[in-house]
């Protein structure tokens, strides 16, 4: 049994929080400390995850520094926007840390490594990715993850420390591969829940979903990943939740904007962070600056800035010319 710091209460980190504590001896941060103290009363997050019930034994606060006093490992759980934060406040220390958040940096556009890594921070670190829901890891349904680290040592030992019960953990050296499959497949889901949105039928969504998987392979090898990791749960497995998936926040972006419903409504109405309207642009950024092609993510990104209705990028993109696959 450790101790395991999760820092952040959200959905998906308190979902694991809740899972990982029959195993190690788990504390949970909460920033806000009504939150902290609400959960830690009622056993349930009201907020993200009013279904569940918490187990009893999982240790709820809002004091930063008595959650990682101690702790073997520290679980990052904030959004991508969040992390730099949150690893300003680590700084100095040598405890390992693993991250959650999938996307990019608004600003810069950099993905959660290289955050961290600008960060001066020295401990060892690396991601927890794949296809999650939080409400199904917090019922305690079955769920494969990956742990990816530069430190394949590091990778395959932490992912051995979470490993067990309904968690099955793998392990990867291709953080980079790992990062980008969880950053693109969101803006992915939106295309798909467009295409679903506007009924063009499951041949459709197939077509869409496979050369999606195109550009986050394009992608991610220009950026020093691997081709093999986007057929594994980070790639493939990720994408296929998050695109068909009926508790998909970006895939509902996607429905709506299909139903014409404004952006700015659809956001407020999601009540948490549908990571793949954030990371839209960002991704292209980093396709121009590699020269990676990305017609899928391009149209995503006209529609949600209001440049292209749904019926118009689709329009676009069949209109395209024919080439070789592959």
């Amino acid at each position: 049994m450790a101790a395991l710091a999760v820092l952040g209460a959200g959905a998906w980190g308190t979902a694991l929080a809740a899972a990982l504590t029959p195993r190690h001896n788990v504390r949970l941060w909460a920033r806000d400390a009504a939150q902290a103290v609400a959960i830690a009363k009622a056993h349930c997050n009201a907020r993200y995850l009013p279904e569940i019930k918490l187990p009893d034994s999982l240790q709820v606060e809002a004091d930063f520094q008595k959650v990682i006093d101690g702790a073997e490992l520290l679980i990052a759980a904030t959004p991508v926007a969040g992390l730099r934060d949150l690893i300003g406040k680590l700084r100095g220390s040598k405890v390992p840390v693993v991250w959650l958040c999938k996307g990019f940096e608004q600003e810069g556009a950099a993905l959660p490594h290289e955050i961290v890594a600008a960060s001066g921070l020295r401990a060892p670190s690396g991601a927890l990715s794949g296809p999650s829901f939080a409400l199904e890891v917090a019922k305690g349904l079955p769920c494969a993850l990956t742990l990816a680290s530069a430190d394949g040592a590091f990778a395959a030992s932490t992912a051995a420390l979470l490993h067990g019960g309904r968690l099955r953990v793998y392990h990867s050296d291709d953080l980079i591969g790992v990062e980008i499959g969880g950053a693109v497949k969101n803006v992915l889901a939106i295309a798909v829940g467009i295409c679903d949105g506007l009924g063009l039928g499951q041949n459709a969504r197939a077509a869409l979903i496979t050369r999606g998987l195109a550009e986050l392979a394009r992608l991610g090898v220009a950026l020093g990943g691997r081709a093999e990791t986007v057929m594994g749960l980070t790639g493939a497995g990720d994408l296929i939740l998050t695109a068909t998936g009926d508790l998909s926040r970006n895939r509902r972006v996607g429905l709506q904007l299909a139903a014409g419903k404004p952006l700015a409504q659809i956001v407020e109405s999601l009540g948490h962070v549908a990571e793949g309207v954030r990371s839209a642009r960002a991704t292209l950024e980093r396709a121009a600056g590699c020269g990676a092609d990305m017609p899928i993510t391009a149209a995503v990104d006209a529609v949600l800035a209001g440049r292209l209705t749904p019926p118009k990028a689709v329009e676009l993109l069949l209109a395209r010319d024919p080439k070789a696959e592959g």
